[in-house]
């Protein structure tokens, strides 16, 4: 009797240690998540045999390297362990180069950089390291020993500076430009001094000029206006007709309503 009550006993201790289980917390994936975060978050802690997917932020990827990676509940923890590392893309070495242009390094990768003639990376460095913040170092190779002063702004065709030039500028100092009446501007308005050497400047296209003489050559009038000459700048929209009711359409209906691009347009005709 006393023998089968043990028995018992230690099958219904055995039962309960069992039941217990380890259970796993809510996983704090640094730069990542798991899915539906906001909705499963109070489910936890959780049992072991539960699973979830999580996936990391941008410019980060798993081990893996899956857009979504699976993570489960076992004796020892979450497994496997959830962990999103810093992914670093490599351009092209402005002034130089590397068998890495082109190529996607993980965090703690190092890259070798050979710089071309004259010019060298910051503090004379070789190479730089894929870090959890990004490139230990911007991938540019600088003129040696330039002291990073520039010289007066490039000239633009039909537009200029909107301030007095000067002969020297200072690192970093940067200047706008703007472009003559009707021009209309393409690129950054505004150019900085970077290593001795002025960034892309912005180009002025031309407008579109319409006069009478064209438009009475192709039997067309303006829709809306009346002006024997009108300006306009690359991306407005002209609306023709025909001059009167005796003359019909001979191009296509969408032809009379013509975008301006670059001073070119392409003139509908009425017969």
């Amino acid at each position: 009797m006393l023998l089968s009550l043990i028995s018992i006993i230690v099958t219904l201790w055995v039962s309960g240690a069992h039941g217990q289980g380890r259970t796993c917390d809510f996983p704090e994936i640094k730069h990542g998540n798991i899915y539906e975060e906001n909705r499963y978050k109070q489910t936890f802690p959780v049992a072991t045999g539960k699973y979830f997917y999580y996936t990391c932020d941008h410019s980060f990827a798993s081990p893996s390297q899956s857009l979504w990676t699976r993570i489960t509940c076992t004796e020892e923890g979450w497994s496997p362990a959830p962990k999103c590392v810093r992914q670093c893309f490599f351009p092209w070495v402005e002034n130089g180069h590397s068998a890495s242009s082109g190529q996607t390094h993980e965090e703690g990768d190092t890259v070798h950089i050979v710089c071309d003639t004259g010019y060298s990376l910051l503090n004379g460095q070789g190479s730089i390291t894929c870090l959890e913040s990004g490139w230990s170092a911007a991938p540019t190779c600088s003129r040696t020993g330039s002291s990073g002063k520039c010289g007066p702004p490039p000239t633009i065709d039909n537009g200029d500076i909107t301030t007095f030039s000067s002969a020297v500028y200072a690192p970093g100092a940067s200047v706008q430009y703007q472009c003559q009446a009707y021009y209309e501007l393409q690129g950054n308005r505004e150019i900085t001094c970077h290593d001795g050497q002025w960034s892309e400047p912005p180009i002025c296209l031309e407008p579109c000029v319409i006069s009478e003489e064209m438009m009475e050559k192709h039997n067309i009038q303006l829709r809306w206006r009346n002006e024997r000459k009108l300006y306009s700048k690359t991306g407005d929209i002209i609306e023709f007709d025909c001059r009167s009711w005796r003359h019909r359409r001979k191009s296509p209906h969408s032809a009379f309503r013509v975008t301006c691009r670059e001073g070119k347009i392409a003139y509908p005709t009425c017969e």
